[in-house]
């Protein structure tokens, strides 16, 4: 029997960039940064999430979907004709790589949805959360894979540098850039299992392990959410929705609610903040996520980045002028900003929340 093979469930690596003036940052930067950290993955999955990169479709849902062939493609098509207005469909930019696998049909549509289809206390947003559900549970062949305004998702099995030639992330410009590098530990390595996850504008790139996967699962099932994909980080796309968009509340009680704080230190915080924290555990303790993990969290208004509450998973934060940088390791920051102003390691629990000014 060969022994020789050691399951890493330390790898992956993740960092991201914000400039909080909303002044635009090639996508060279994050491609540079990600390929520092190339030894943290294992060419199985890699990939980017972007803002501000549609400045001309800024007010229309941009779909970035996967086709196994054209028969799924034509599903997908005449389900958004029947739907959503389409402003426009392309295939996404790509060029030839050598050593990348061939990619799936890679499309993305800027739509809007029709006036008609959105009736009764239906929203926009819950019409196109419900868009995405439908089409990546029920038509064999497809997955969106992107589905926010103005950003999006460009990912897939290789390594980073490869996965940003192949999309020419270079020739993109956007005020937030999310990257990762994954090293398959519980699903396989497959275009649409690449990080990062997303539904409409949140975007997650994840480190780690989240032991907590079924019961989170079950809990968003309960509130109507497919999750198909079977990996662990997409349950974290789908419960800041919850909390944040449908919920209601704000980033800071979000990722306390993610990762809150232990009971033995709730007993010690003074009455009006342990009341606030233990209503939080008891009415989201299904949506907490256990296990070693750091994340990044993008959205329309900043960039978030959050340990486990014991720091198991590395994450180091920086500033320099008006770009806050986050990265699994130092060097992949000091790759693009030798000299940052300011550099530290967050506390376990304690997130990192950068939002626009503008």
């Amino acid at each position: 029997m060969n022994h020789d093979y050691q399951k890493d469930i330390a790898g992956c690596g993740l960092a991201g960039l914000i400039n909080k003036k909303k002044n635009p940052l090639s996508g060279s930067h994050i491609a540079k940064s990600m390929a520092l950290m190339n030894d943290r993955g294992n060419g199985l999955g890699a990939g980017y999430a972007a803002y501000g990169i549609y400045p001309e479709f800024a007010e229309l849902y941009a779909f970035h979907l996967m086709y196994d062939d054209h028969t799924s493609r034509m599903e997908v098509e005449n389900h958004l004709k029947n739907n959503y207005h389409i402003e426009k469909t392309e295939e996404i930019p790509t060029r030839p790589v050598e050593g990348l696998g061939i990619s799936p049909l890679l499309l993305r549509y800027f739509v809007c949805p029709l006036e008609d289809k959105v009736v009764g206390d239906m929203t926009e947003k819950e019409f196109v959360v419900n868009t995405v559900m439908k089409i990546n549970s029920e038509m064999e062949g497809a997955y969106v894979f992107s589905s926010g305004k103005n950003m999006g998702a460009f990912k897939g099995v290789g390594n980073p540098k490869e996965i940003a030639d192949f999309f020419l992330l270079e020739e993109y410009e956007g005020y937030i850039w999310t990257g990762h590098t994954r090293f398959p530990t519980n699903t396989p390595g497959w275009w649409g299992g690449a990080h990062p996850f997303t539904l409409l504008d949140w975007s997650i790139v994840h480190n780690g392990e989240i032991s907590s996967y079924g019961i989170n699962k079950r809990y968003l099932e309960m509130f109507g959410y497919k999750l198909t994909l079977l990996t662990d980080t997409e349950v974290v796309a789908y419960t800041l929705d919850l909390m944040i968009r449908k919920h209601g509340l704000d980033i800071p009680l979000a990722c306390s609610a993610l990762a809150p704080p232990f009971w033995k230190d709730i007993d010690k915080m003074p009455d009006a903040e342990k009341e606030v924290y233990t209503a939080l555990r008891l009415a989201y303790g299904s949506a907490m996520l256990n296990g070693p993990f750091s994340l990044l969290f993008g959205h329309s208004g900043g960039l978030v980045g959050i340990n486990d509450r014991i720091k198991l998973r590395p994450l180091v934060a920086a500033e320099h002028g008006d770009v806050t940088y986050m990265a699994s390791e130092e060097s992949a920051i000091r790759e693009i900003c030798p000299k940052p102003d300011k550099v530290w390691a967050p506390r376990a629990g304690d997130p990192v929340i950068v939002e626009l000014e503008v």
